[in-house]
């Protein structure tokens, strides 16, 4: 038992030099978040344009989406499904950084812009959309596998 207790130390320091102890799982949270492409509602030929109506995400991955507001139409940003399947870091729009719980709306009244940091929890397919526009082409999905 000794020996063992001798052999043990210097045992943990080559260990130790060889790196085993900076293994990282693949969902390491600490990690810069993956930029998504912009979610833009409205441009100059439709108020009811909106540039993405799907994005593809994976569990444990932290993600940042940047949503803009052309100013011409009202938008109420709503994913209610998707909000409760995530993690929300924070929300930052016009110089103010948010950490809530969830999200409920993001509103734009004028032109401007929102960034949300979230990592996906939950998989599974959640409409995102501008409220009442649904109708008119304002709905898309995060697929989250």
């Amino acid at each position: 038992m000794r020996t063992f207790k001798a052999l043990l130390l210097p045992l943990l320091l080559i260990i130790s030099l060889l790196g085993v102890d900076q293994l990282h799982a693949a969902g390491d949270l600490t990690r810069r978040p993956v930029a998504l492409p912009d979610l833009v509602l409205g441009d100059d030929d439709s108020d009811y344009f909106m540039s993405q109506n799907e994005y593809q995400l994976e569990t444990g991955q932290a993600y940042q989406l940047r949503i803009v507001s052309n100013g011409q139409k009202e938008y109420a940003f709503q994913a209610p499904e998707f909000a409760t399947s995530i993690y929300l870091r924070k929300v930052e729009a016009g110089g103010v950084e948010v950490k809530a719980v969830t999200l409920t709306e993001l509103e734009f009244e004028d032109a401007g812009e929102a960034e949300i940091f979230f990592v996906p929890v939950k998989p599974g397919k959640f409409r995102f959309y501008a409220k009442g526009l649904e109708g008119k082409g304002m709905l898309g999905h995060f697929v989250i596998k």
